[in-house]
């Protein structure tokens, strides 16, 4: 997916989704209960594709990329839900927190600038942002747990937690070396 994405996938799953193109379409089958219909709209192909998928006539794995990728984040969507939202719960009360080197820095309103260099970080994430991260994590967005995360550093690196001068900082959150996330 993206290193955002998976460094939260790794913390906080206990095993990773089915490797191969077919397992992740068999799982996705079990968990619609074989409705090649529910597959096909997840999918966004017709239904009587899932049904050669199924069938054998058709090889998914030789589908479209965009198919397999849409595969794909559906399966990780559904993917250990009770260990997502045990994590997700411990992570409200507990809180989490974010070490990365990556390229950052901001712009704020009235020109200036911290020009983004690369950084060693180590933040709490603020409480208000874990559930919008792991929302980003069920939808395997990784632009958004980008913004989210960035906007977690800047409110913690700059110490200045929703003020005004903070809403006029847009922040630059990019080329991560390395990113880890865990409990506090």
């Amino acid at each position: 997916m993206g290193k955002i994405i998976d460094a939260i996938t790794a913390r906080f799953h206990t095993r990773d989704i089915p490797k191969t193109i077919q397992g992740r379409f068999n799982a996705l089958m079990r968990k619609e209960k074989g409705d090649t219909a529910k597959v096909a709209e997840r999918l966004g192909v017709h239904r009587r594709t899932v049904q050669r998928y199924v069938k054998g006539d058709r090889d998914i794995s030789k589908s479209k990329p965009e198919i397999v990728e849409r595969l794909t984040q559906e399966v990780f969507k559904d993917h250990q839900p009770r260990v997502r939202a045990k994590a997700e719960a411990e992570a409200k009360q507990r809180g989490l927190y974010v070490e990365t080197r990556a390229r950052f820095g901001f712009t704020a309103a009235g020109e200036t600038t911290d020009d983004a260099r690369m950084r060693r970080l180590t933040e709490d994430v603020p409480e208000a942002l874990v559930p919008e991260l792991f929302e980003a994590l069920r939808n395997g967005d990784e632009d958004k747990a980008r913004e989210i995360v960035a906007e977690g550093l800047a409110r913690e690196y700059f110490r200045e937690r929703d003020t005004d001068g903070l809403r006029g900082l847009d922040v630059d959150f990019t080329d991560i070396d390395y990113i880890e996330l865990d409990y506090r």
